[in-house]
């Protein structure tokens, strides 16, 4: 199985660039889809679209979501992704105490599984250059792909 997670990348935009302003992060940005293994090593990242782009938009977008169904391949994923369908594995839906005993034993072993994303998601984010991008919007893709070469390399 693999584990799917979008993440956030800041750039410095301006208010007049509607398009990259997230709402959910209150900030400018690129919106990045990466596929982690098991073990919470990268695998993959997307190209970057723009951060007003929801999760299961980009992954449908950059057909993810039809490529992990036709190699038959498990994906864990968070609930920004519901509805994805496939092989795309969601949490229960609703409020903590609303949800059944069961629901929730569910929900916690999703949590503990999901948690070896967010570990690669701050790797790839410990490179400084990641964390604020100060380039035209069209090259951020192209320096995800080369961070993300880079960090492959050096882990072997």
């Amino acid at each position: 199985f693999v584990i799917l997670d979008g993440t956030l990348l800041p750039i410095d935009r301006i208010a007049a660039d509607r398009p990259f302003y997230s709402g959910k992060h209150k900030k400018h940005g690129m919106n990045v889809q990466v596929i982690t293994d098991p073990a919470g090593r990268l695998l993959w990242a997307s190209p970057a679209l723009p951060g007003a782009v929801h999760d299961i938009k980009a992954a449908r977008t950059h057909g993810i979501i039809d490529a992990l169904e036709e190699a038959a391949v498990e994906c864990w994923a968070d609930k920004g992704y519901r509805g994805a369908g496939g092989t795309v594995r969601v949490p229960y839906w609703g409020r903590w105490e609303t949800l059944s005993a069961g629901q929730q034993a569910v929900n916690r072993s999703h949590a503990k599984i999901r948690a070896l994303v967010e570990q690669a998601m701050a790797t790839l984010k410990t490179w400084r250059l990641l964390r604020k991008l100060r380039c035209s919007t069209t090259r951020i893709t192209s320096l995800v792909q080369a961070v993300l070469t880079l960090h492959l390399a050096c882990s072997n």
